[in-house]
């Protein structure tokens, strides 16, 4: 499987590509260090685009396939970067029942981005979560760290404008 490419370019540094060749030297020796050089990796860059498991590739002398394999195996890994706006949308059985999926595909179609992904201006990120703990007021959606509950997709439109 090929990963899709990110609609967002990648503007790493060679400041962070020095941090991340240190983080990959100082665990390199250790059993098991694929892992947390790749979370260090994600801290340094925010996500983890082909770009940077390329080097981690490289430096570790993984085949880029394994570091791949691993990175969309763990969910706390990303292969996108996150916008400056970051919407979760709900999709629980309390809000799904209640319609949240009807939003996240509205959501997705609207922003042009799959699940976890984030738009080409890197304004909006896009994911989807299993519960904030707000099942009373179901259908949720949080943007930062606005929730908005008792959604429908009507008001979709008028929510994004508040971001703009």
């Amino acid at each position: 499987m090929v990963a899709a490419k990110s609609k967002v370019p990648f503007y790493g540094t060679a400041e962070q590509e020095e941090n991340l060749k240190k983080v990959i030297n100082s665990l390199k020796d250790q059993k098991g260090c694929l892992i947390p050089i790749l979370q260090e990796a994600q801290g340094i860059y925010g996500y983890l685009p082909i770009e940077v498991q390329t080097i981690i590739s490289d430096e570790l002398g993984v085949p880029l396939e394994k570091i791949y394999g691993v990175v969309t195996f763990y969910s706390f890994f990303s292969l996108y970067p996150k916008g400056k706006y970051q919407i979760s949308v709900c999709l629980g059985t309390a809000c799904y029942v209640k319609g949240s999926g009807t939003i996240f595909s509205s959501l997705k179609e609207k922003l042009g981005i799959e699940d976890g992904q984030c738009t080409p201006d890197g304004k909006f990120s896009l994911d989807s979560c299993r519960c904030v703990g707000a099942c009373g007021l179901a259908p949720v959606m949080m943007i930062n760290d606005d929730v908005y509950g008792r959604l429908t997709k009507n008001e979709l439109d008028s929510i994004l404008a508040k971001y703009n």
